[in-house]
């Protein structure tokens, strides 16, 4: 189903204030990571006001689709879509990484209602996420899985365990969103270790395939909405993203994967999302 330009204006506008959040969050923690947070404020719009079944007064619903975030460590634009979407007050984003919060730096499912798993090390979500989704199928619910994974960890051998796993056994209840955003710690993906063709390793492994313009939501909705169409085959859409996205001074820079602004930074950098505002769909990156 289309969405109007009104509904995704709407879903454009929570993006943006998922990006501020994240910035401030930051700040006050005085680490974490920065360029994948802001590169997948716009999926995470899309998926938690509108692609995902969900209910954040009742975050133990049974019937809820289940979110998974492999790449733990982009999680605090998740920390802050929940929020806006309702789990918690957006105050409490303020204390990311503090002792004792419910937000640590890494997802704790025990700690915070809403959190589908624990991660942190990477390569393990996608078989979390398979195993949930064939317990779907053998107990005939119609409850669909996702999971969100970088494009680094794709050079972790669990995700093809994972990979063959769901392809032999055409977990259509499915879709895993890759953020491919092209950097990792020590530098671009295709330096460190070559990642390509990623399409067509997945659809070796008997995986329908789609990839999207990870900016334009539109297009996301619309993959996410096809995939749901894909009879026995499980779905990979492979979301291209900016890291650092709307802080043009630090687009691509892979340095900022595991760094915070300076509160003089954030305060740029909000600016700087503030004079980008609008949708304006990038090509891939």
């Amino acid at each position: 189903m289309s969405r109007t330009d009104t509904e995704l204006a709407l879903l454009d506008t929570k993006a943006a204030a998922i990006r501020e959040t994240i910035l401030d969050m930051l700040v006050a923690a005085g680490s974490g990571h920065t360029a994948g947070p802001l590169g997948m404020a716009d999926i995470f719009a899309a998926f938690y006001f509108d692609v995902l079944v969900h209910d954040p007064k009742n975050p133990e619903w049974e019937e809820r689709d289940r979110l998974l975030l492999s790449n733990g460590h982009i999680v605090p634009v998740q920390y802050a879509t929940m929020a806006h979407s309702g789990y918690f007050p957006v105050e409490e984003c303020l204390t990311l990484r503090k002792f004792g919060s419910r937000l640590q730096g890494h997802p704790e499912r025990d700690r915070l209602p809403g959190l589908e798993t624990t991660s942190g090390p990477l390569g393990s979500g996608l078989s979390q996420a398979s195993g949930m989704a064939y317990a779907f199928r053998m107990d005939g619910k119609k409850n669909r899985v996702y999971c969100l994974m970088s494009d680094g960890e794709q050079q972790e051998g669990n995700i093809w365990e994972a990979v063959m796993f769901a392809g032999k056994n055409r977990l259509s209840n499915l879709t895993a969103v890759m953020d491919r955003n092209n950097i990792q710690i020590d530098g671009m993906t295709e330096d460190v270790m070559p990642l390509e063709s990623l399409a067509a390793k997945y659809e070796a492994f008997n995986w329908h395939v789609l990839e999207v313009n990870g900016h334009n939501i539109s297009e996301f909705i619309d993959a996410v909405e096809t995939a749901k169409a894909v009879y026995e085959k499980p779905t990979l859409i492979i979301a291209h993203t900016i890291p650092g996205k709307g802080v043009p001074e630090i687009e691509f820079d892979y340095k900022w994967h595991g760094k915070p602004p300076s509160k003089e930074e954030a305060k740029r950098f909000i600016q700087q999302l503030r004079s980008g505002a609008g949708r304006v769909p990038n090509e891939y990156a």
